[in-house]
């Protein structure tokens, strides 16, 4: 059981990147989705979530309207497209996939916004 990400790297401000991971040996479309990031020194915070139930969806106040999370079931695949990033976006993603007590994540991709 797997969740391998990709996507991260450097961007200037303004700009965009589209984060990826990849899920193996368990089907996505069956669990909760989401990600979250971590800057050295501070906890882990949400960013994003979907609900496998009702495709509910959640974003955090600092990333709403610039941030879409999605899934692809055909390529068991969840997806965070990020848009005008800011600096202070600046951390290591985390994917995660949640169901009752099953809870996964993935290794974690450095997105860096700087000038």
């Amino acid at each position: 059981v797997q969740l391998q990400a990709s996507g991260g790297g450097l961007v200037q401000p303004g700009g965009s990147l589209r984060l990826a991971c990849v899920a193996s040996g368990f089907t996505l479309d069956f669990y909760n989705i989401g990600w979250f990031r971590q800057v050295p020194g501070k906890e882990r915070e949400g960013v994003s979530c979907s609900s496998d139930s009702d495709g509910g969806t959640y974003y955090s106040d600092s990333v709403k309207g610039r941030f879409t999370i999605s899934r692809d079931n055909a390529k068991n695949t969840l997806v965070l497209q990020m848009n005008n990033l800011r600096p202070e976006d600046t951390a290591v993603y985390y994917c995660n996939a949640q169901r009752g007590n099953l809870n996964y994540w993935g290794q974690g991709t450095q997105v860096t916004v700087s000038s």
